[in-house]
């Protein structure tokens, strides 16, 4: 039995019991919760909005505003898509983005947490709202590809949300659901957890802040090397 804990909103931490043995898989998401990509998502942004005259965001406004489908969070970003195509809108940040992606690095912690669960023999996947081919890219680039039984990313570079996408990954693993456990890093990963039926651990280390998910009353930990020590 692990010990894991559970970040309330009066801010203090109070302890749960999580029993890691129940679980064979574990199911990762990639941007914010593996990949350190959150700042620079504001940055490509910030240099969008200024293009337009709108206003700027910092990284802890971003990340109380930043939502799945990300349509939704572009119009609390002040974009008007009756002036200009979500699609086109989206594109842009997409390729501005991909021009940028090497430099963003993995959380510590990445490389030595995805090896000791291999080596104790969890089978390991990523879900992800990022687009398929980019995401298998990523991975390799980051020589963590290795550790992954499967990959799971979108058709397209949109991030409408990944419920469906996880549907399909149930489908093909094939293993009960309560022997799946979700990391993630957003109300949304939440969601997504939700909707398939497995159990969650969010981290608040990416696209949203520690106060939205601490609302969702689910388990917590405050980075990838204390989820290492709590293993």
């Amino acid at each position: 039995m692990t010990v894991i804990y559970l970040f309330l909103k009066s801010q203090k931490y109070v302890f749960t019991m999580i029993d890691f043995s129940r679980y064979s898989h574990i199911i990762w998401d990639w941007n914010g919760t593996l990949l350190n990509d959150a700042w620079l998502c504001v940055d490509v942004m910030n240099g969008m909005l200024a293009r337009r005259n709108l206003p700027l965001k910092t990284l802890k406004e971003y990340r109380t505003i930043f939502d799945f489908p990300v349509k939704d969070y572009y119009v609390k970003l002040g974009y008007d898509f009756e002036k200009e195509p979500f699609v086109d809108v989206g594109m842009e940040f997409m390729i501005l983005y991909n021009k940028r992606q090497k430099e963003s690095f993995l959380h510590p912690g990445v490389y030595d947490l995805l090896k000791l669960l291999s080596l104790r023999g969890f089978r390991q996947y990523i879900l992800s709202a990022r687009e398929q081919n980019e995401l298998i890219t990523e991975t390799r680039e980051r020589n963590v590809a290795k550790y992954f039984n499967a990959i799971y990313g979108l058709d397209d570079h949109y991030a409408h949300g990944k419920s469906d996408i996880g549907i399909k990954m149930l489908n093909e693993i094939k293993v009960p659901q309560t022997k799946l456990l979700f990391v993630g890093d957003t109300c949304h990963d939440a969601e997504v957890a939700r909707d398939i039926g497995i159990d969650c651990i969010l981290i608040p280390n990416g696209h949203n802040s520690r106060e939205r998910l601490a609302a969702l009353n689910l388990p917590m930990v405050s980075s990838l090397i204390e989820l290492i020590g709590l293993l």
